[in-house]
């Protein structure tokens, strides 16, 4: 956890009828200082799509060796890395070869946008990516659920998202800008 971060806590209960999971996670999100409510959304709603019992945040923003989230195996082997917002194609490159599957999730409109097209050929070539793009409205819809303390519901069904905190909703439909060639598998 990086110093001076601002700590969040949230209770998801996730219905991820396109997976078949059904769990309460009880999560501990540490906000960096530089980091927006709509980017620590982004990590919680990446944390939902893919969640299991061994999925755990790292630290991010605060070290380049380490993923918003991953996945590692008894082995300490990393089945999955997660990045979210427009990382640098090196450190893409550097998690493509570390982990078995990399997902990054951009979001901000025509910066994600710029980026993607920027580094569409680079990662194009690289098999174990996966590129989803969350919609500017998508992503500030999230943003204003980020409280301190989070009660959340979230339920996925044929590539629909809907989070709710009982009184604000937050509907998100992904565009997948690159599936990965090597799906994520236990």
């Amino acid at each position: 956890m990086a110093s001076n971060a601002t700590i969040f806590k949230a209770t998801v209960q996730i219905s991820d009828m396109d997976r078949r999971y059904y769990e309460n996670h009880a999560l501990t999100l540490a906000r960096h200082p530089s980091e927006t409510d709509e980017r620590m959304m982004v990590r919680l709603l990446a944390f939902v799509l893919h969640a299991d019992e061994t999925l755990s945040f790292g630290r991010g923003l605060s070290s380049e060796e380490e993923p918003a989230l991953w996945h590692k195996d008894l082995t300490g082997a990393i089945d999955l890395w997660i990045e979210v917002g427009q990382p640098d194609e090196k450190t893409i490159r550097q998690a493509c070869g570390r982990a078995k599957e990399v997902c990054i999730y951009t979001y901000g409109g025509r910066g994600a946008d710029q980026w993607w097209q920027k580094n569409l050929a680079t990662l194009e070539r690289l098999n174990n990516l996966a590129v989803m793009n969350l919609p500017p409205d998508g992503s500030r819809t999230l943003a204003q659920l980020a409280q301190p303390s989070m009660q959340l519901q979230c339920t996925i069904q044929e590539g629909q998202i809907w989070m709710t905190d009982g009184e604000n909703n937050a509907h998100i439909e992904l565009t997948t800008l690159k599936g990965t060639s090597a799906p994520f598998g236990k």
